[in-house]
Formats: C-alpha cells, sequence, structure tokens
C-alpha cells in the first residue's frame, strides 16, 4: 500500500507555492491573559512564526485583530455615548484609566508586543472621551492641558505620576478591571457589544467573562470567542501528528 501521509512532498513547485498561501482556521484559542509570551512561543515552535496568525471571525470573515478591534472600541463608544452620567463621572473626576498595571496609561496603540497581557479597555475609554473633548454636543468634556499629573489611585490610594488622559480634568486614577476594581462599571465584561451581529456562544466553553456583567452579550465575550488561530496549509500538513489538535497545549 502507497504511504499517502505526506502526499503534498510530491507536488510540483507551482503547486506547493500555491499550498504555502492557503490559511486555514484550526482552532479557538479563547482567553490568553498572561500567557501571552508562552501561547506565541509554541505556536512558532510548531509551525513557524510566519505560519500562523490569530484572526477574528466577525460576521463571517475572518478579520486581523487591528480591524476587529474597531468593533471593540465602537461598543464603548455606543456604551459611553449612551451613559451621560459616567462620562461626567470620567471628565470630572479621572485623570486616567488603567487596565492590569498603571503603565498601561502610556500605550495609546492596541498592538502591544511589549506586553505581558493585552489591555484594551483603558484605551478604548481614552481614545472616546479624547473625541467628545471636540463634540460641541458634550460640554462636560472640555479640552485638558497635556502633561504629567500626579494622580489618586481610587484603588489603591496611592499617588502616581502618569499623563492626563485628554478630556479628563479630575485627580483620580481609576483602574478598570475585576468587580472589586473602582472602574468595574467600564469593564468588558459589564460593556455590551455594540451589534447584535458579533453575538457568538459555545455552550461548553465557560470563561471568567461568561460569569460576569452581561456574559456572553459582552464586547470581552465578542473579542475571546471571535478570536480563531489560522495556520498556513503547508505548514499545517507539515505538522504531523498536530494536526488532530493544532492548539493542544497552548
Amino acid at each position: 500500500m502507497v504511504d499517502r501521509s505526506n502526499w503534498w512532498t510530491a507536488l510540483p513547485p507551482s503547486a506547493a507555492a500555491n499550498l504555502a498561501q492557503v490559511w486555514i482556521p484550526v482552532g479557538l484559542p479563547g482567553f490568553t491573559g498572561d500567557q501571552k509570551a508562552r501561547r506565541v512561543a509554541l505556536l512558532d515552535g510548531r509551525f513557524g512564526a510566519d505560519g500562523w496568525r490569530q484572526g477574528h471571525i466577525v460576521r463571517g470573515r475572518v478579520l486581523t485583530p487591528a480591524e476587529a478591534i474597531l468593533e471593540y472600541e465602537a461598543s464603548y463608544r455606543a456604551f459611553l455615548r449612551a451613559n451621560r452620567p459616567l462620562v461626567a463621572f470620567l471628565a470630572d473626576v479621572c485623570g486616567n484609566v488603567y487596565d492590569n498595571a498603571v503603565e498601561n496609561v502610556r500605550d495609546d496603540d492596541y498592538l502591544q508586543p511589549h506586553t505581558t497581557s493585552n489591555h484594551y479597555q483603558d484605551i478604548s475609554v481614552r481614545r472616546v472621551i479624547a473625541e467628545l473633548v471636540d463634540d460641541p454636543a458634550w460640554p462636560e468634556v472640555r479640552a485638558t492641558e497635556p502633561g504629567e499629573a500626579d494622580l489618586l489611585d481610587l484603588g489603591t490610594g496611592r499617588r502616581e505620576r502618569v499623563p492626563r488622559a485628554s478630556g479628563m480634568r479630575g485627580d483620580g486614577l481609576l483602574q478598570i478591571r475585576e468587580p472589586d476594581s473602582p472602574g468595574y462599571m467600564l469593564s468588558p465584561a459589564v460593556v455590551p457589544v455594540h451589534d447584535p451581529a458579533l453575538i457568538t456562544a459555545l455552550p461548553s466553553r465557560i470563561e471568567w467573562y461568561h460569569l460576569e456583567g452581561c456574559g456572553h452579550l459582552s464586547v470581552e465575550a465578542f473579542w475571546q470567542m471571535s478570536k480563531v488561530v489560522e495556520v498556513r496549509y503547508d505548514r499545517f500538513l507539515a505538522s504531523g501528528a498536530h494536526r488532530a489538535d493544532p492548539l493542544a497545549g497552548s
């Protein structure tokens, strides 16, 4: 009997080159948290650094994270614009916001190769509030002088020297994190997704964001449940036994 397990190795170069340009989804990785570097290293070793990528399935299409994060930000925009008292609180009481570390305030880009774990909610809040500075319909959000300020962390009680966010003129530094954080009302588990077409559910998977806020209807659920790993088909074929469970151990 002819062994066909390595059939692709006999392909002519032109056909092999075509397969190298085909990408297929191989699984839903779910929440990464502080395991980002470990997951990257594992998949780099399995498929090569140029042989896999993360995408998000949004309205039936696989988008890059840079494209999909705009839906995340749009959810914060819709939520804040629908909650005027919350916007007033942020503008009057707070000077900046962060997620898992005070140094988050220095990141303005959603692409964060330098971080142990990604943080998005603080960036979305800063961006939306900054937009409102220039909107005459939101007089409660006013322009602020750029530069650093000594802000009082509302959770820890410590003073932190950090940049002031545009439109936030207060003295407080607000952490947006777990239910016991002062900014939990802005948690991505609390903020609902802005478009019902983004809602997905996988009943067999229960992660932390399913148990908080609005569960599978939240922007966090959208972000995590839409996440997919794609692999170049030639690297998938060459991965041998890993084809049965490409994300094992990740």
